[in-house]
């Protein structure tokens, strides 16, 4: 049976977990991902464990926060004036809000306290700072 090596083209499906086991992402209820391995179209630890599967094969791993999305940075957790967003814009606890932020690959932020004066945002990537648990499978070798 062949076996998925860099340069393949591949089919795979994934569950991304944080360690409470809370499902973050996953293509299960959806079509598997196509990737070109060696491409770095998903983590490297991930791209590590597909090389060596055979179709229909499955493993588990680890990826620390390092190597996902690195630490949760204090600085980037910051206390905005309501002034600066439209009046009627009502704020949630949680709400990821769309950012344009020049010269960022990453531009969601999280409310994480409102007032009736200020909103604190959470600019970091929402698993910044956590390890995560991905199941994958592969799918197929193309």
């Amino acid at each position: 049976m062949r076996v998925a090596k860099y340069g393949d083209l591949i089919k795979m499906n994934y569950t991304v977990k944080l360690e409470d086991g809370t499902v973050f992402d996953s293509t299960l209820n959806d079509e598997p991902m196509k990737i070109a391995l060696g491409s770095g179209q998903v983590f490297p630890d991930i791209e590590e464990a597909l090389i060596g599967m055979t179709p229909g094969s499955s493993k588990t791993i680890k990826i620390l926060a390092e190597q996902a999305f690195g630490p949760h940075i204090k600085e980037l957790v910051v206390e905005e004036d309501r002034n600066t967003y439209p009046a009627d814009f009502k704020f949630e606890v949680g709400q990821y809000l769309q950012l344009s932020q020049e010269g960022s690959d990453h531009n969601l932020a999280t409310v994480v306290k409102v007032t009736d004066k200020t909103v604190t945002l959470d600019k970091n990537h929402p698993l910044a700072g956590k390890d995560l648990t991905v199941d994958i499978e592969l799918v197929e070798i193309l």
